[in-house]
């Protein structure tokens, strides 16, 4: 058997197990569009936020607390509260009701003072991100806003490849953006907007 066989045989193997990965890395996705509209939305207690707790006429039991990494807060005459999911008046409705065995008709007021939000409300950046992170969701929050947020891309990331993934009514979708041509061509109209929760995928350029 001839070596030039033997090379052509190699060639052909490595070509079956490269030429399946290459196809599911060009599965195309319905694209987003920039006149998505934001979702309405409120602002989300997260583990990481800290919160003033105010609580009118007592101010022995108004403090400043963290919210633990297991959702709770915990302040005097109120323990291990769970604040993580709520808005900041779900949270002072709560804390009422239970100052209300101790303090007659309590008035709180609970103010976010640092963001960080629930993990299912933060926006994920993988892959070929200068800093893939995770990112507290803003009100109107574009893709060039996340893409400032990481530092851009790689030199080795296929931003035209990129896809957000986004959880809708329960099931996930997939959707493709077009770094390349918002960062290097200055397409404003690869700008879509992000919603809470989504994954912001950029693989890697295989060529």
């Amino acid at each position: 058997m001839s070596a030039s066989y033997i090379n052509i045989r190699k060639c052909l193997a490595c070509f079956a197990i490269v030429f399946p990965v290459l196809l599911i890395g060009c599965k195309s996705y319905p694209s987003l569009s920039p006149d998505d509209k934001h979702l309405a939305h409120d602002y989300l207690i997260g583990p990481g936020d800290n919160v003033d707790i105010i609580v009118w006429r007592n101010p022995e039991v108004s403090m400043a607390v963290p919210v633990r990494p297991d959702g709770k807060i915990t302040t005097p005459l109120v323990e291990d509260l769970p604040a993580s999911g709520k808005t900041s008046t779900q949270l002072a409705r709560d804390i009422e009701e239970a100052l209300s065995k101790y303090i007659q008709q309590p008035v709180v007021t609970v103010v976010v003072t640092e963001f960080v939000g629930p993990y299912t409300e933060q926006i994920r950046v993988i892959g070929e991100a200068a800093k893939p992170q995770a990112l507290p969701y803003r009100e109107e929050m574009t893709l060039m806003d996340v893409l400032i947020e990481v530092g851009g891309i790689t030199d080795f990331a296929a931003g035209n490849k990129a896809r957000i993934v986004r959880n809708i009514n329960g099931k996930q979708h997939q959707f493709s953006v077009r770094l390349d041509d918002l960062i290097r061509d200055g397409d404003i109209s690869a700008n879509v907007p992000m919603q809470q929760g989504d994954v912001l995928v950029i693989p890697e350029s295989f060529f």
